[in-house]
């Protein structure tokens, strides 16, 4: 088994893409999906979120959703909306954002990869959100959420990913958000068996998002391994649907904090406080952080560049991200706040938002202070996943977001 190999995706018929591709399933709740939905009959939202074609108090993990998200998926196949290739491809699929632009390739990557972590993670999942997704991909028989993924310096497959998309695409579509999102079909025999052989020689893949998407392909795999007599390893099954982009084109934008209340201390006494870990300077302006180790403080109308003391950095690749200095040295011992997965008292901004959107949280009066990050870099993610270590909370934003139905994996 090689780590990626190509499949045929069902995929948007010619001149079809503007009216399938939806954001990804977990950035809208039901209301905004059925909102987005309205007066597009083949969005893939009526797959991805199917509860929107139900009644409005339908629980969205009820068997109906699930059976409601087949019964679309087989309606747009009939009516030639999705049409799957008649061999096994890849496919160049390039993301412009502004002047951001990234390339990478679509392929079905190895779950037996996966589970021996040459395909790297940095997260915990949550079992409840595993369940979805296993439901999700059951019913379908496909997996239509694909798994962002990066890869290594490689540059000939950088290169053979540019030749690829010198032709107009085959598939083009530019979403709700500004963002163009295009494809090209790689069929010719010779470049699939060197795209093949130049990932497998890679030591390793690195999951940037969707490791519930993974690890519900890994329990499905296993599931139907175990029931098929005759499996030898060449199943669909055993692969899961990928996005995969070189990591130097890959853009992780800042992702922020804001807290409720400063845990019974005044202005004073807080500043007073974190200056024994800070050095605190007063802005002029809105604080974006220019490198790591560096934060903006946003607190009774006025910005702060903050520098944390530089022995206090250790070299320990979870501990040294700037997420966890702030947390570790400033957010715990001043702010009483010790667990941001479910303290109630803090809340996080993807740097989409903006500074402005951290002066409007505080000068409304919902939020006391804000912090702004630098955002974290890919070698750092890496050298998490390498040592097998966790990311903390809230340490990446990705962006720009893969669309749902550019693709789709028949398993």
């Amino acid at each position: 088994m090689t780590l990626v190999r190509p499949f045929p995706a069902l995929r948007p018929a010619t001149g079809r893409a503007p009216e399938v591709v939806a954001p990804p399933y977990d950035v809208l709740n039901t209301e905004e999906a059925r909102a987005l939905a309205a007066d597009r009959p083949y969005s893939f939202l009526h797959i991805s979120k199917p509860e929107i074609d139900l009644p409005a108090d339908t629980d969205p993990y009820a068997p109906a959703v699930y059976a409601k998200g087949a019964e679309n998926l087989q309606a747009m196949i009939a009516a030639g909306i999705l049409v799957p290739d008649d061999v096994p491809c890849y496919y160049a699929y390039r993301l412009i954002m502004g002047n951001h632009v990234q390339t990478g390739i679509v392929a079905a990557a190895s779950v037996a990869d996966y589970d021996t972590n040459r395909i790297r993670k940095h997260e915990f999942t949550r079992p409840d959100k595993e369940d979805d997704r296993v439901r999700q991909i059951e019913a379908l028989n496909a997996q239509t959420g694909p798994v962002l993924l990066a890869y290594p310096n490689a540059p000939e497959i950088d290169a053979l990913l540019n030749a690829a998309t010198q032709a107009a695409p085959d598939a083009d579509a530019t979403a709700e958000t500004g963002v163009r999102h295009s494809l090209w079909v790689i069929r010719d025999a010779a470049s699939v068996a060197r795209l093949t052989a130049l990932f497998d020689a890679l030591p390793a893949l690195y999951i940037a998002d969707g490791h519930h998407r993974s690890a519900s392909a890994s329990r499905i795999c296993a599931s139907r391994k175990a029931a098929n007599p005759q499996h030898d390893g060449r199943e669909a099954y055993n692969y899961f649907l990928s996005v995969i982009f070189p990591d130097h084109q890959m853009q992780i934008l800042d992702y922020n904090r804001v807290i409720k209340d400063l845990n019974g201390l005044s202005e004073a006494d807080f500043l007073s406080r974190i200056a024994a870990n800070f050095t605190v300077e007063e802005a002029d302006g809105p604080v974006k952080p220019a490198q790591p180790r560096e934060f903006g403080l946003y607190m009774g109308g006025r910005w702060r560049r903050l520098h944390i003391h530089p022995s206090l950095v250790p070299t320990d690749p979870v501990e040294r991200l700037d997420v966890s200095l702030l947390q570790n040295y400033l957010i715990a011992p001043v702010l009483g706040i010790s667990d941001p997965r479910r303290d109630k008292r803090i809340d996080f901004v993807g740097g989409i938002r903006g500074l402005a959107e951290l002066e409007k949280r505080v000068d409304s009066g919902e939020m006391a202070l804000a912090f702004a990050l630098h955002p974290t870099h890919m070698e750092h993610l890496m050298a998490v996943a390498d040592a097998n270590q966790v990311m903390p909370p809230k340490s990446t934003w990705f962006e720009p977001k893969l669309a749902d139905g550019m693709a789709s994996h028949q398993i």
